[in-house]
């Protein structure tokens, strides 16, 4: 396999995981907004698992204000942004 077409399987594998990684931080966020959650159980924990090393990225950055954790937004673009370029490199813009 030349170089190429490695470049081409590794972009195309993240071009179609990325949206499925942004709809389960934006599911992760949406249940942050139920306090009653127990995130010890398993289908959460796997969601938090997956989610939170990404997210804790950018609350390293983001600290919380007063509560309201803005991290997720900045986590978002950056994903947005890598999706678009993906896009872009597939088409062959870039």
């Amino acid at each position: 396999m030349s170089s190429a077409a490695a470049i081409s399987l590794v972009s195309t594998a993240l071009a179609n995981f990325l949206p499925i990684y942004l709809f389960l931080i934006l599911i992760r966020v949406l249940l942050s907004w139920f306090p009653t959650i127990d995130w010890l159980n398993p289908p959460f924990s796997f969601l938090s698992q997956l989610t939170d090393p990404y997210l804790n990225i950018f609350r390293s950055i983001i600290p919380p204000l007063g509560g309201i954790d803005l991290s997720p937004i900045l986590g978002f673009l950056l994903l947005q942004l890598l999706i678009s370029l993906l896009a872009g490199a597939g088409s062959g813009l870039v």
